[in-house]
């Protein structure tokens, strides 16, 4: 099971060994098979995205410069209809060679000195995931909605002054006796 998903996963690979020392341009189109290989429940559906990867490379490391850009389709929080979200983003990475895989530093990934590619498929599924936005709210949504919206759920800076409030607690007894 697990190789398979890794001959899936080897799409996304940007292979540059052989390469020549300079810029090379790849690109990826990802859809909804590409989430399916990272098994999470998606928050959207129908993605369509274009993936830009600019690689440049250097004797002793690669420069990549990855731009997303596309739709994916989400459900508003207020009406429950489907919306299309557009994801643009840029990602800036330098990958160095060392011992053995290491992305703790976000802008420096060190791969093992005898890899051949670099996979962006981890880069591309993050960067889209962190795209969504928390409140998926459809440009369809009136201001009349949205104002009810604030209503129902005020800022969470009124709420803690509301909690030192004794009219505050009145209005709770009220509303815990109906």
């Amino acid at each position: 099971m697990h190789t398979h998903f890794m001959d899936k996963l080897r799409n996304y690979d940007v292979s540059f060994s052989g390469l020549k020392n300079g810029k090379h341009k790849f690109k990826f189109e990802i859809e909804k098979s590409f989430f399916q290989l990272f098994d999470t429940d998606q928050e959207f559906t129908n993605p369509r995205i274009a993936v830009h990867v600019l690689l440049d490379k250097h004797t002793t490391f690669l420069e990549f410069e990855i731009e997303i850009q596309g739709l994916v389709e989400l459900i508003c929080d207020i009406t429950n209809d489907k919306f299309d979200h557009t994801i643009e983003n840029q990602i800036k990475v330098l990958v160095k060679f060392g011992e053995e895989y290491d992305d703790s530093d976000e802008d420096v990934i060190t791969i093992p000195t005898a890899d051949h590619a670099f996979n962006v498929a981890q880069l591309i599924y993050e960067n889209v995931v962190l795209s969504i936005p928390m409140k998926k709210i459809s440009p369809n949504v009136s201001d009349q909605d949205l104002e009810i919206l604030e209503k129902f759920h005020p800022k969470e800076k009124e709420e803690e002054e509301q909690k030192n409030d004794p009219r505050w607690d009145a209005l709770k007894k009220l509303k815990d006796k109906n």
